[in-house]
């Protein structure tokens, strides 16, 4: 089987909140280095590893950093890891998004990738007219695409607003129209991000169907990034897990879930003092997000309770915002989800300031287990202004001392035991 993607020693490095380096001097003195004295760049030598929890000691942060791999023809790679640890930007780089900074990147086949809503779409344009686009980037002639018309459509189910102009179209629909114009062109490589998220369930089991039939069927490779553990496992033959910009595991599919979920199992709270680089944006920034035992014990367990705290900054006033909470399992089954309007519900009151948001989850509600607390803010009751913001946690399991089926029961939640009342009828 030959190799269909070789990627060596590929780094990509960013300037926190700037495009090139920031500055005329910076900009001048690189050009002067590495054009006329022939030498390494300067700045490479510079920058902090991509760790978003931690405070930065230089304003450069290998986004990616010495990534080898060779992936196969007919492969069907799966890419995991926390937010933040360079999946999007590998995929990025994989589908000629941007530039390495260092490194080399070698293909056999055409690329055909879906990274983000509505990216590669002209929104003037109709559904029908950015197929021919797309195709045409692709380097398909009108001919070709036009046969392959119909089946795009039907797949999409966008048959109705195809002759719309895209910027009419939901989220949804834009993601419909996009992976059936990546998977239906040919492509020898098919390069997906997690945006199949905001497709309805029933478009992405018919999704997922597709990529497995390109790849089993047609044996071409396809890469998917998504943090569904459950759809991972069920598409892909090979894993790759990436950690803070590095490439942490390679293996097969169920060996790096395995691993991942190990790793992920528990993290500690997170504290950000320059808020100028917490997690966020010009609407919020987050402080604090702890996560302890309910009655001051040292570990999280059935038992004990589970206490949530959230400390964030409202920068924006006079608005309708929320805060939400939500644990999933680490294979993305959702436990629950809580939100709190921030003011008056239904009331554009919100006010600039920091503010605290407190949750506790009483003994005997979850089972032992590995989850994920996902924080995300919205606007309007609609909106999502923020989101992407995450912290793994370990309900430890300490009943199994105390007899018959005490120890690791199945399903979500553990309820106790107690509250089952047992009478003898005679």
């Amino acid at each position: 089987m030959s190799t269909a993607i070789k990627i060596e020693n590929v780094s990509k490095q960013y300037r926190l909140g700037v495009i090139s380096t920031g500055t005329l001097s910076h900009d001048l003195n690189r050009w002067w280095t590495t054009k006329i004295l022939r030498k390494e760049d300067p700045y490479l030598k510079i920058g902090s590893v991509n760790d978003r929890s931690q405070k930065a000691d230089s304003e450069y942060v290998w986004a990616l950093k010495d990534i080898n791999m060779e992936i196969e023809q007919g492969d069907v790679v799966g890419i995991i890891g926390k937010n933040g640890a360079g999946k999007s930007t590998l995929l990025k780089l994989l589908s000629r998004v941007t530039k390495p900074t260092t490194g080399s990147i070698k293909y056999k086949g055409r690329i055909a990738s879906l990274l983000e809503v509505g990216t590669g779409f002209h929104p003037e344009m109709t559904g029908r007219e950015n197929i021919y686009m797309n195709g045409a980037i692709m380097g398909m002639t009108k001919q070709e695409i036009t046969r392959k018309l119909d089946e795009i459509v039907d797949f999409s189910g966008c048959e109705r607003y195809i002759d719309t102009p895209v910027k009419r179209y939901s989220s949804g629909m834009t993601v419909r129209l996009g992976f059936a114009i990546a998977a239906h062109l040919d492509p020898e490589i098919l390069v997906v991000d997690e945006v199949l998220a905001v497709g309805d369930a029933e478009f992405q089991k018919k999704a997922i169907g597709k990529m497995q039939d390109v790849s089993k069927g047609e044996g071409r490779t396809v890469l998917f990034v998504s943090h569904n553990m459950a759809s991972i496992k069920s598409l892909c033959k090979t894993g790759v897990m990436l950690e803070n910009g590095s490439l942490k595991y390679v293996g097969g599919v169920k060996e790096t879930v395995d691993y991942y979920i190990g790793e992920s199992g528990s993290s500690e709270n997170q504290y950000f003092d320059d808020l100028a680089k917490a997690p966020g944006n010009d609407v919020i920034r987050i402080k604090s997000f702890e996560i302890i035992a309910g009655d001051g014990r040292t570990q999280i367990d059935i038992e004990s309770g589970i206490k949530f705290r959230l400390t964030f900054k409202c920068c924006k006033e006079n608005a309708m915002l929320d805060v939400n909470m939500k644990v999933v399992t680490l294979d993305n089954v959702t436990v629950f989800q809580v939100g709190q309007a921030i003011g008056e519900i239904g009331e554009k009151d919100s006010k600039i300031g920091f503010y605290s948001v407190d949750f506790e989850l009483k003994p005997y509600t979850i089972n032992a287990g590995k989850y994920r607390a996902e924080i995300f803010f919205g606007e309007n009751q609609r909106y999502v202004v923020y989101s992407g913001f995450e912290q793994c946690f370990s309900v430890e399991n300490t009943l199994s001392d105390m007899g018959y089926n005490q120890g690791t029961m199945p399903g979500v939640l553990r309820l106790n035991n107690n509250d089952v009342r047992i009478q003898y009828e005679g």
